[in-house]
């Protein structure tokens, strides 16, 4: 944890903020200003997306384009050609790390089946590559806030609710490398706090919540 942070590799969260402040007696800011100045100086601006068409194709462009991590986060998930793009980007890339935080349980049946298919694709277990490259797990929290994103190391889409209708699902902010790259953190971090998702059992076990949709 030291390490990533005294060399830039990674954001600090907020518990290991405290967790240094206390260690080096000094206060969140002497700490981490450095690293909340540059949140907004990587030059590569948010774009709004405001059509169905607009943030569809982002999405498929973030999960297209990945080559080093992916994160995905959500448990609301039912377009069949964005599940099959993960899908195919993971058989085309085996050395692509991804990762799947679902905020409670899935909510269409079409989730936890891409969900099975992602443990026929790779096995959790496998360190073949060095690292483990499939981490699926569930925030079990009902507490805890759902969080809807798409990222890779080259940019990131996040959903907005609708421009245009309470019930679409139509709009959302399209972040470059560098926001991008915190959100990894976030999603690295939501990963190491959930619950895992190592077998076909395990996702067998959750519940759907919208079984006749």
């Amino acid at each position: 944890m030291i390490s990533g942070w005294e060399l830039g590799r990674h954001t600090t969260s907020h518990a290991h903020r405290k967790t240094l402040c206390a260690i080096y007696g000094k206060s969140v800011d002497e700490l981490f200003t450095h690293q909340d100045n540059h949140l907004g100086d990587h030059g590569d601006g948010p774009q709004l997306l405001a059509r169905y068409a607009d943030l569809n194709e982002a999405m498929l462009a973030v999960v297209a384009q990945a080559r080093e991590c992916l994160i995905v986060t959500g448990s609301r998930s039912r377009s069949t050609g964005y599940l099959q793009a993960i899908e195919a980007a993971l058989v085309a890339s085996p050395a692509l790390i991804f990762y799947r935080v679902l905020h409670g349980p899935p909510h269409y049946r079409v989730l936890r089946d891409h969900l099975a298919r992602l443990l026929e694709i790779r096995d959790p277990r496998d360190r073949s590559l060095g690292v483990k490259t499939l981490n699926l797990g569930i925030e079990e929290d009902p507490l805890a806030p759902e969080r809807f994103f798409v990222a890779s190391e080259r940019a990131a889409v996040v959903p907005i609710p609708s421009l245009t209708s309470h019930e679409a699902f139509d709009s959302g902010v399209l972040l470059g490398a560098g926001p991008a790259s915190r959100l990894l953190d976030h999603g690295r971090q939501a990963y190491a706090a959930a619950r895992r998702i190592e077998t076909v059992a395990d996702v067998q076990a959750l519940d759907v919540l919208r079984e006749r949709e």
